[in-house]
Order: C-alpha cells, then structure tokens, then sequence
C-alpha cells in the first residue's frame, strides 16, 4: 500500500485529507508541522507527501528542502497543498523540490487528479 504523509497544522485538513486519500488505498500517517513531519520522514520514508505551508515550528518550505537534502528524501512525491496561490510561491516551492500543487480548500477530485498526475495513482 502507498504511504502519504499529511503535513497540516490543522486537524480538520488532516481529518478531510485522510479520509481522501484512504478512500484512493493509501495508508496515511500525520504530522503537525514540518520538525514532526522530518522526524517521521528520517524513521520511515514515505512514497508521498501532503503538504501544507504555513505552520509552526517548520513551514512547508523548510520542511521541503531539508527533506531532499536528507538520505532518500528526493523519492517522496511532495504536493504542496495551501492556501498561498501566487506565482511566487508557487514557483519557490517547485524549485525547492515540489511536485504538484494544490490550493485550499480542495476536494478529492483535485486531490485524485494531482496525485495521478505525480504517477501514485
């Protein structure tokens, strides 16, 4: 079974993508911010990762570039799922490493499109 990791600072987004993405046969695991989500990341890689951009501790940003400079952190497909939607963050997070793109809020059609579109469906 495919593996995501859910970075949000928010339960409710966790909850909502959760249900999601184990509706679409992934197995879920979740973090609160990015030092949670780097911990996890460092004990069991994940194929993929949900993540979100504003949050405590380490944004998604941080997260993203210290997860691909680590041991087998360029595998995981990372979307970026926020509600920053301007060009420049967009593009920040593409050349940090990003695969793919979701603004807030999100359904599980965008969130099954996005993740076909990044080979993990």
């Amino acid at each position: 079974m495919t593996h995501c990791l859910v970075v949000d600072d928010s339960s409710v987004i966790r909850k909502v993508a959760r249900r999601i993405l184990e509706d679409l046969k992934f197995e879920i695991s979740e973090a609160e911010d990015g030092r949670q989500a780097l911990d996890q990341c460092r004990d069991n890689m994940p194929d993929a990762v949900l993540l979100d951009w504003n949050m405590p501790v380490m944004d998604g940003l941080e997260f993203l570039k210290a997860l691909r400079a680590i041991d087998g952190g360029e595998a995981p497909k990372v979307v970026f799922c926020t509600t920053e939607n301007d060009v420049a963050h967009i593009a920040k997070a593409i050349r940090a490493g990003a695969n793919e793109y979701i603004m807030k809020p999100f359904d599980r059609e965008i969130v099954e499109a996005k993740f076909h579109e990044v080979g993990l469906i």
